[in-house]
């Protein structure tokens, strides 16, 4: 008889003193790392749940991390207005990487491990090369005000997307050409939301996702046309992510019945992006969900949360 598969929280990890803002797997599905408002990085055995080590060096709040695909280097972004390159072998420092002039929202490596995008609250995005830690070029949106939130690379390592938005609540995406540094195109409307908080690359390559509150919305990621639009989603999600297969979405935020009682739970959605529907939902985070990643087998998902606590999910059947 086949049984229906289930999530299970199988570890709940509680080493960081802050909130968890961003969490990120190593390409060989070992090791998770965790950028924490403690201002520290830790490293965690993903199947043990066992801490490793700790990094520490930023004097703010980690608000990114990334692991290049080779699982060599970890990237970090901080409060502090700098990025930090990591050593994962001899967890030391390689670089400290200055030039932004305001909290670092978002880091990102390309899939080939060569280049490092950053993005600011001084409205620039930034390009490193990640061998010499020295700065390619600066990406500057074309508008007055502006807040840089999430950055990802098109699996094909040509396009940089970045999803924001603006004082007047504008909602902006745009598309650079790696190569000149150009727009490939760029999106700006007004629709009574508030910013983009979250986006994602499909695998394929072929979509994105971002959200948009109160909604979670695919695109063409060529493009930037919509596809569809998760309207029945009530929550609000500060975070997404694909599994590997490219079959499920999941997006981590709060609970938006819990706000009516004055708690802001933290609450996991998975979605099943060929039938558009929702799998299950997670709970257990007494606190919003800031960031969620899949391991490479897709058989495990990490959450991080506003509560101080990591949960490791597993897949059983």
């Amino acid at each position: 008889m086949s049984h229906t598969p289930t999530w299970q929280c199988i570890h709940t990890l509680t080493g960081h003193s802050n909130s968890v803002i961003s969490v990120a797997i190593t390409p060989d599905g070992q090791t998770l790392a965790s950028g924490s408002s403690d201002e520290t990085i830790k490293l965690w055995n993903l199947s043990t749940g066992r801490e490793l080590y700790t990094l520490a060096g930023h004097s703010g709040s980690i608000t990114s991390v990334a692991i290049s695909p080779d699982g060599k280097i970890l990237a970090s972004g901080s409060r502090d207005t700098t990025i930090k390159l990591w050593n994962l072998s001899t967890r030391e420092e390689i670089y400290t990487l200055t030039g932004h002039s305001g909290s670092i929202t978002s880091v990102a490596l390309s899939p080939d491990g060569k280049t490092l995008a950053t993005a600011s609250e001084d409205t620039t995005i930034k390009l490193w090369d990640i061998r010499t830690g020295k700065e390619i070029r600066t990406l500057k949106w074309q508008v007055e005000v502006y807040y840089g939130f999430s950055l990802i690379f098109s699996p094909d390592g040509h396009t940089l997307i970045s999803g924001s938005g603006d004082d007047a609540v504008f909602l902006n995406a745009v598309a650079w050409n790696l190569t000149t540094g150009e727009e490939i195109w760029a999106m700006s409307w007004k629709q009574g939301m508030d910013c983009i908080f979250s986006i994602a690359p499909s695998p394929d390559g072929e979509t994105f996702a971002t959200f948009n509150p109160p909604n979670i919305m695919l695109w063409n990621i060529k493009t930037g046309e919509k596809i569809y639009t998760f309207t029945q989603n009530p929550n609000s999600s500060n975070c997404l992510a694909f599994s590997p297969d490219g079959k499920i979405l999941a997006s981590g935020g709060i609970d938006s019945e819990s706000l009516e009682d004055g708690k802001e739970d933290g609450i996991i959605e998975l979605w099943n992006l060929d039938t558009r529907e929702k799998i299950c939902t997670l709970t257990g985070h007494s606190w919003g969900v800031y960031s969620v990643a899949f391991s490479p087998d897709g058989q495990t998902l990490v959450s991080g949360s506003d509560d101080k606590t990591i949960k490791i999910w597993q897949l059983s059947f």
